[in-house]
């Protein structure tokens, strides 16, 4: 007898269930009722044998399965989502339009913030003169920004009143020009022929009953003197952002320097300062040239007696300022002037300054710009063009230092690095 027969249970059958003392008819049931017993009794026996082998040897006991806890953690939307792509491409347009909306708003006070920048650059080398001399910053600043008022001054001074006094005078000879223009034989035949000078008339007393024609003049007066208020208060916000930023440059430029990581810090602050360096040494240069030019030509105006020698002379100095084409339209202009009074003084000025632009430029130009960087000729043209097409005549002024400062990048970081690739 095994073990397993012994611990199985033994139940007392009676006699009446037994199949031999039961009935033929009733013993089928008789010995199916034993045959569920026996699995019974089988059942229970396994049972109690699982029961005495946990008891016995715990540590063999079969794992519980785990039952994982439900996720609650909120579910990211999918960024594949066509609604999600959607929504952020919307999103992405109208802050798009937004920007450019309000840049070209702002088109007119970033101007005068360049002019800011730009004027600051160029006197930073004299303010550092008085640094290394001793005198502390401040001082400095105050006698380069009451230089640079008084150069402004002056400038005004010597432009203004001429330009005033002649314009009053043209003013008043307008009716005798006139009169006498009207008394040329060819405007005489002329005016025969076509009645021009009746249709003059007519035309002339239509525009002055017309009330659009008047409210469209009256409309561009006060939108030349409009334009002329805002831009000498934005001449003077840009004078006033010049004083500030010179005396906090140093300041402005270590906020500037720790937005660059530390690792590339000491690169980038050497590769800056060297292109402010160039930079307003280019800008200085220029200014040189255009002065010595702007002398010389009054000195030539004066010596021919050609009228307004102090306005012309200004004004192929503010010219001269351009590159490649400010010296060529200044000198066009006091041709012009000068070939209104006598074609021989025409030719003096044109030979005077055919000479004096290949002193300038092998002579005057090099000495100069001897510590500015170089810019080849390709690339000048190109930045004054597109210096002059975004910015106008001031893109133009500062195409070129902005172009050296790119080159001096370029040379000193894109070309080492692409090297060591």
């Amino acid at each position: 007898m095994t073990g397993q027969d012994r611990d199985r249970p033994r139940l007392r059958v009676p006699d009446a269930l037994n199949p031999a003392t039961v009935p033929r008819a009733g013993r089928r049931a008789v010995q199916r009722w034993h045959d569920y017993r026996e699995r019974q009794l089988e059942l229970l026996a396994e049972s109690n044998e699982l029961r005495r082998e946990m008891w016995e040897h715990p540590q063999q006991q079969a794992p519980l399965p785990q039952v994982e806890a439900p996720d609650h953690t909120p579910r990211s939307v999918s960024l594949a989502a066509p609604f999600f792509i959607g929504f952020v491409g919307a999103l992405g347009v109208l802050t798009a339009v937004f920007l450019a909306g309000n840049l070209s708003r702002l088109s007119t006070v970033l101007t005068f913030l360049v002019v800011a920048i730009f004027l600051t650059l160029v006197l930073n080398p004299i303010v550092e003169v008085f640094v290394r001399r001793g005198t502390s910053r401040q001082f400095g600043v105050l006698v380069v920004f009451v230089g640079l008022l008084a150069v402004f001054v002056a400038l005004g001074y010597l432009v203004a009143p001429p330009v005033v006094d002649q314009t009053t005078t043209l003013v008043e000879r307008t009716p005798r020009y006139l009169e006498d223009l009207s008394t040329t034989p060819w405007v005489t035949r002329l005016d025969e022929q076509y009645a021009v000078s009746d249709r003059l008339i007519e035309e002339l007393e239509n525009r002055v009953t017309d009330s659009t024609f008047m409210t469209t003049i009256f409309g561009g007066v006060l939108g030349a003197a409009g334009w002329l208020a805002g831009g000498l208060i934005g001449f003077g916000f840009a004078l006033f952002l010049t004083l500030y930023l010179l005396a906090t440059l140093p300041s402005v430029k270590e906020a500037t320097y720790k937005l660059v990581p530390a690792s590339r810090r000491p690169r980038v602050i050497a590769l800056a300062e060297e292109v402010m360096r160039r930079v307003g040494a280019y800008a200085l240069g220029q200014g040189a040239v255009a002065t010595i030019n702007a002398f010389c030509s009054w000195v030539l105006l004066e010596i021919l007696d050609l009228p307004y020698p102090v306005v012309l002379a200004v004004l192929v100095g503010l010219l001269g300022l351009i590159p490649l084409v400010g010296a060529t339209l200044g000198a066009t202009i006091v041709a012009t002037v000068a070939l209104v009074q006598d074609p021989t003084l025409a030719l003096v000025v044109v030979i005077y300054y055919i000479v004096y632009q290949q002193i300038e430029n092998y002579l005057i130009v090099p000495r100069v710009m001897s510590r500015t960087v170089s810019v080849p000729g390709a690339v000048t043209l190109v930045a004054v063009l597109v210096g002059g097409t975004l910015l106008g005549v001031l893109g133009a002024l500062i195409a070129i230092p902005v172009a050296a400062g790119l080159l001096l990048v370029y040379e000193e970081v894109v070309v080492p690095r692409q090297s060591r690739l």
